[in-house]
């Protein structure tokens, strides 16, 4: 009701008066419903408290879609290092493989001839006495297998020598870390 009953003009006829009348109750049943619906302090709670779900619902999903995109960058990275210590490994085994070679071509390279020659006798004669020992006190089942094994062995040279390196290096880191 925003005017006066004063300032609106008579009706005319009672059909007039009777539209007048009907309006009036429909404007001041929308007043009253408004300010019903304002003093409705559980109703608004409700409302207040479904806005509240719905906007910390959304929250969550976006948290937890965060959540996700971060754990799986973090993978990518955990990944990507992991390729490179591997790398690094790779790259630190074959050094340690190429300074062995080197401190062993050296080592022969220091000693003299004759002793050399010393050497590579008495190496020979001790393989002869060995195998004749080998062959005289070790039984036939034992001599078998460990054949079989030096044959392995021969047949997988790289790789025996690879984890060979790898054992080294991881000695040396080892040892680097302790002290």
């Amino acid at each position: 009701m925003t005017q006066s009953p004063h300032d609106e003009p008579t009706a005319s006829s009672p059909e007039e008066l009777r539209e007048q009348v009907e309006q009036t109750r429909a404007e001041l049943g929308e007043t009253v419903g408004a300010l019903a619906a304002r003093t409705d302090v559980k109703a608004r709670a409700r409302e207040k408290v479904a806005t509240v779900k719905e906007q910390a619902a959304a929250k969550a999903d976006e948290l937890k879609e965060k959540t996700t995109d971060l754990a799986h960058q973090a993978q990518g990275k955990a990944t990507d290092l992991a390729h490179q210590a591997q790398e690094k490994a790779t790259d630190l085994t074959h050094q340690a493989q190429e300074k062995a070679t080197d401190l062993a071509h050296q080592a022969q390279d220091k000693v003299p001839d004759p002793l050399k020659d010393k050497t590579a006798r008495a190496v020979g004669q001790a393989r002869a006495e060995t195998g004749r020992l080998w062959r005289e006190k070790t039984p036939e089942p034992v001599r078998h297998t460990t054949a079989r094994a030096v044959r392995t062995a021969r047949d997988n040279r790289g790789p025996l020598l690879a984890a060979a390196g790898v054992a080294v290096v991881t000695w040396l880191v080892c040892r680097r870390r302790k002290g």
